[in-house]
C-alpha cells in the first residue's frame, strides 16, 4: 500500500472508534481482519497513522480548523514530518488516496502557528483535564502534558537470575538497543521514527529463555524504589501480570519470599507462564484475599501498585485520554483509598507501604498518601530525597521529589511513562 491507502485506512479505524466508542487496538486488529491484503507493514504504518491522531488530537484539528478524522490523521502526518507539499506528491496518482488538503486547510496551516496555540491544544489535552495538570505541574503543565503525546521508546529490563545486559544487548544488536539511564538492567530502543515499526522482540529466542521482561523503564525505578531486599517478606497486593514481582524477584536474588496478590483473577493469570519462563522460585501466586490473612503485621514490604486512570501511560495508550472521564477518576480515587487501607495491615512494625500509579494527577497521587495518612496510624514517610540517592546514587534537579509527599517521573524529566511512588514505614 502507498502513503494513500494507508492514510485512507487510518481515517477509516478513527471513525469506526468514534461512530462505536471502541479502543483503538481492537478497531485496528478488526480492520486488519477484514482487509487481509494488507501486510504487516502496512498494518504497522496505519497503526503509526492512528495512535499519532489520537496522541495529537486537539493540535492536529487546531491546525486544520476541522475536529473530524479526516483532519486529525492528515494532522498527524503534517505534525511527523509531512509538509503540505510533501503529502500532495504523495498522495498524487494514488487512486486510494482521500482527498488532498483543500486550498482552505493549506491556508489554515499557513496561519497557524501551534506554539501560539492555546495551552489546552498545545498539551493535547481534554479541557477537563488541563486544571488537574496545572494542580500537578505549575508553570510547566503544558510541557508535561504534550510530552506524553510524544511517541514512546521500548524499554526492556534484563531479568538478571539468567543474563546480563552485555548478553541481552549482543542477542538483539539487529533491533539497536541501547544502555537505558538510572538503571545497569535497563535497554530501551528508541521510538519509532516515520512509518517504522518496534521489533517484535517476544520472538526472540531470548525472551523465550527469560532473559529479558517488556517493561518501561519508571515501573523498572519505582520497583526498584520500593526496596525489595534479598531475604524479606514481600506481599505485591496489586500484582496484576506480575511485571514488578519478577523485577523485585530478581533484585531479591531469588531469596526471602513474594506473595503475589490480585483481587481479580483474570488479570493475575498471566504471571504463571512468565513466572516460569523467568526462572523466579521464591513467589507465590495467592488468589483468595482470605489467604492472606496469615501476612497481617509480618511483611517487611507491601507494595501497592494501585490501579489508576493510567494518564501517565498515554503515549502507549492514546485513547484513553479521550475516554476518560471525571467520572471514571473519582472511582479510581475511591478503589485507591480501600485498597491503602486494606494493604496497610499486612505492613509489619518497622515495614514499608510502597504505593505506586501510572498516574500525573494529585487526586491520585500526593492527595491520596495525604488522605491515608490523616486516617491511619503509626505510618511516616520516609525521606524521598534520601530514598532517591540510595536507590541511583545521586540527586538530580530533574526529577519531580518532594522530601514527604513522593516521587513523580514524568516523559518530559525522566523519559520515562509518568508514575508516581510515595514509601511509608510503619512506627
Amino acid at each position: 500500500m502507498r502513503l494513500g491507502g494507508r492514510l485512507a485506512a487510518a481515517i477509516e479505524i478513527l471513525d469506526d472508534m468514534t461512530r462505536r466508542h471502541r479502543p483503538a487496538a481492537d478497531a485496528l486488529k478488526d480492520w486488519g481482519l477484514s482487509h487481509r491484503f494488507a501486510g504487516s507493514a502496512d498494518r504497522a504504518a496505519i497503526g503509526n497513522i492512528v495512535y499519532d491522531a489520537l496522541r495529537r488530537r486537539r493540535s492536529a484539528s487546531w491546525l486544520l480548523q476541522d475536529e473530524g478524522s479526516r483532519a486529525q490523521a492528515f494532522g498527524a502526518l503534517l505534525l511527523h514530518g509531512h509538509s503540505p507539499a510533501s503529502l500532495a506528491q504523495a498522495l498524487d496518482g494514488d487512486r486510494f488516496a482521500p482527498a488532498p488538503l483543500s486550498d482552505a486547510e493549506r491556508a489554515a496551516f499557513a496561519a497557524r502557528d501551534l506554539a501560539a496555540a492555546p495551552a489546552v491544544v498545545r498539551g493535547d489535552l481534554p479541557d477537563w483535564c488541563a486544571p488537574l495538570f496545572e494542580a500537578a505541574f505549575g508553570m510547566d503543565w503544558a510541557d508535561e502534558a504534550a510530552a506524553l503525546s510524544d511517541r514512546p521508546p521500548l524499554d526492556l529490563r534484563v531479568n538478571t537470575l539468567k543474563a546480563d545486559r552485555a548478553a541481552v544487548l549482543a542477542e538483539l544488536s539487529e533491533a539497536h538497543p541501547a544502555e537505558a539511564p538510572f538503571l545497569p538492567e535497563a535497554i530501551r530502543i528508541a521510538a519509532i521514527q516515520g512509518d517504522g515499526r518496534h521489533p517484535n522482540v517476544q520472538a526472540e529466542p531470548a525472551f523465550r529463555k527469560g532473559w529479558f521482561e517488556v517493561q518501561d523503564l519508571g515501573s523498572q525505578m519505582v520497583a526498584r524504589l520500593a526496596g525489595a531486599a534479598s531475604g524479606t517478606q514481600v506481599l505485591d497486593y496489586c500484582a496484576g501480570a506480575g511485571g514488578k514481582t519478577l523485577s523485585m524477584s530478581a533484585a531479591m536474588q531469588n531469596t526471602g519470599q513474594i506473595y503475589a496478590y490480585d483481587s481479580e483473577k483474570v488479570r493475575l493469570a498471566p504471571i504463571f507462564d512468565r513466572l516460569e519462563r523467568a526462572g523466579c522460585r521464591n513467589v507465590q501466586v495467592v488468589s483468595r484475599a482470605t489467604e492472606l490473612d496469615p501476612l497481617a503485621g509480618h511483611c517487611d514490604l507491601v507494595l501497592v501498585d494501585a490501579p489508576c486512570t493510567g494518564s501517565g501511560t498515554w503515549r502507549r495508550r492514546p485513547d484513553a485520554k479521550w475516554r476518560l472521564s471525571d467520572r471514571q477518576l473519582a472511582a479510581r480515587q475511591a478503589e485507591q483509598s480501600a485498597i491503602l487501607d486494606k494493604a496497610a495491615r499486612f505492613v509489619k512494625p518497622g515495614g514499608r507501604l510502597a504505593y505506586v500509579t501510572c498516574s500525573v494527577f494529585d487526586g491520585e497521587n500526593g492527595d491520596q498518601i495525604a488522605a491515608f495518612l490523616a486516617r491511619a496510624t503509626g505510618f511516616a514517610p520516609v525521606d524521598h530525597h534520601a530514598l532517591w540517592r540510595d536507590g541511583f546514587g545521586t540527586e538530580t534537579q530533574a526529577v519531580r521529589i518532594d522530601r514527604d509527599a513522593g516521587i513523580r517521573l514524568t516523559p518530559l524529566r525522566t523519559g520515562t511513562d509518568g508514575f508516581y511512588l510515595a514509601v511509608l514505614r510503619r512506627s
